[in-house]
């Protein structure tokens, strides 16, 4: 366990041990012993993860007298985070006096945490791969009634990285956790926005776990490419961090901003799912976000937003039912829709409000430039690292056609409440014309329409 890890779990609402290391399933048992006594103990993965590490634990806690059960679930198809699984997983788990350990990645974890949250027991994980921020985070990201979001449930109690184990795994997963971690560079800039607007306050030590060790975490691409397990470490670690914080903080806003709506937008309408020989990933889904939403910060620094004419855009700043209708034009599947709207529609402004945002937005413009520029990286050197580390970096990799990205600029807004530059820029009625930009010939996504 880092330094940086043992300071996070003070402010851990669940989490009480996080152990990253080289061998670290070994401690297993004695963590299990430590923090679940005599019980016994269901260790659930399926059939890929069982092979990779769940026999070894199920080995190790058996050997250490604990009396142990299994759950698999088949390997074929990919097993999905959507809240069907949570049920099932949960009713078997019902009846069951044991403690679950989860043995895999994303979204083993996530459905063992959200069934064992309606529980409302503890459980542990076994991580198998550095692939996503998920493992010590506060709820679960789950597909319900087609709609992903996240859906609330305590982290685990206990977390295990072995580092030899996640440096040896597929290394597009390794490639889509620093795609996921890439992130948290610019929904960073997301939170100053929201900050200095008034919508959502910085908590300054949760900030600190996420932004602190990120650019280290990010530092060695090519590195990962390699599978070097100190370079693991590092990414591991920062992901990690990002979990405590969002279970620190009872929210993902530490780690999730605007990049994080492509992609959320994208897997809600099944994009990648039947990709094979595995689903496209959450992290490479938000690599790609991260480098579009870095090109609109390019856009939207450029301007000089403190001289604004904010009469001439609120005049035209539609209803509430306005809003509503484009938000429905937009979005016309039947499953997502409401949904869509009500996320939409919480963060609507009357004329009056939109002025005295706008007014703070022009006050404060000259002092937030810098502020943003420090926290951003360029859209071009994003796109550098993630090539480095073998994670997509241009929609054509994860097959987003040209007309569906430019459209995903608009939609992605809407679909979460949370926010973001994409707010920012709608409401200072630059956001159609920002876009026009970036698809310009000359302009950072017209320039490479066909990918590089």
């Amino acid at each position: 366990m880092t330094d940086l890890i043992t300071e996070a779990l003070k402010s851990a609402t669940d989490t009480k041990v996080v152990v990253t290391e080289p061998g670290a399933v070994e401690k297993v048992p004695t963590l299990f012993a430590e923090h679940f006594g005599g019980r016994g103990a269901i260790v659930v993965g399926d059939a890929r993860t069982m092979k990779v590490l769940g026999d070894r634990v199920v080995s190790l806690l058996r050997d250490a007298g604990v009396d142990v059960a299994t759950h698999v679930f088949p390997g074929d198809p990919e097993l999905y985070a959507e809240y069907g699984n949570c049920q099932a997983l949960r009713e078997v788990l019902r009846p069951v006096d044991r403690v679950a350990i989860a043995v895999g990645a994303g979204t083993l974890n996530d459905i063992v945490k959200r069934a064992n949250g309606e529980l409302e027991r503890p459980y542990m994980v076994v991580g198998t791969a550095a692939s996503m921020d998920g493992y010590t985070a506060f709820g679960s990201s789950i597909a319900l009634d087609g709609f992903k979001q996240t859906l609330t449930c305590p982290a685990p109690l206990a977390c295990v990285a072995d580092l030899d184990v996640m440096a040896a795994a597929p290394q597009v997963m390794t490639a889509s956790g620093y795609g996921d971690l890439l992130g948290k560079v610019p929904a960073g800039a997301d939170w100053i926005f929201a900050d200095a607007l008034g919508v959502e306050a910085i908590d300054s030590p949760v900030w600190d776990m996420v932004q602190g060790p990120l650019r280290p975490s990010l530092s060695r691409p090519s590195d990962l490419a390699e599978g070097e397990v100190s370079a693991v470490g590092e990414l591991a670690q920062g992901l990690m961090m990002s979990g405590l914080a969002m279970q620190a903080h009872q929210s993902s806003r530490p780690a999730s901003g605007a990049e994080h709506q492509f992609s959320h937008l994208w897997e809600m309408e099944g994009h990648g799912v039947d990709i094979e020989p595995r689903r496209l990933s959450h992290g490479f889904k938000v690599g790609v976000g991260s480098v579009a939403i870095a090109a609109l910060y390019e856009e939207l620094l450029s301007r000089d937003l403190s001289a604004l004419d904010i009469d001439a855009v609120v005049d035209p700043w539609p209803s509430k039912d306005e809003m509503e209708a484009r938000v429905r034009s937009l979005n016309p599947d039947p499953q997502l829709v409401e949904e869509t709207v009500a996320q939409a529609l919480a963060k609507w402004l009357t004329p009056e409000a939109l002025r005295e945002r706008l007014q703070t937005l022009k006050d404060l413009w000259p002092g937030l430039v810098p502020r943003l520029r420090e926290q951003l990286m360029p859209a071009a050197e994003l796109q550098n690292m993630l090539r480095k580390v073998g994670a997509p970096a241009h929609p054509s990799d994860i097959g987003v056609d040209w007309a569906r990205f430019k459209e995903t600029y608009v939609r992605a807004q809407m679909i979460r409440k949370r926010y973001t530059v994409l707010d920012v820029a709608l409401e200072a009625g630059v956001l159609d014309n920002i876009i026009e930009n970036l698809f310009a010939p000359d302009g950072f996504w017209g320039s490479q329409e066909q990918g590089n």
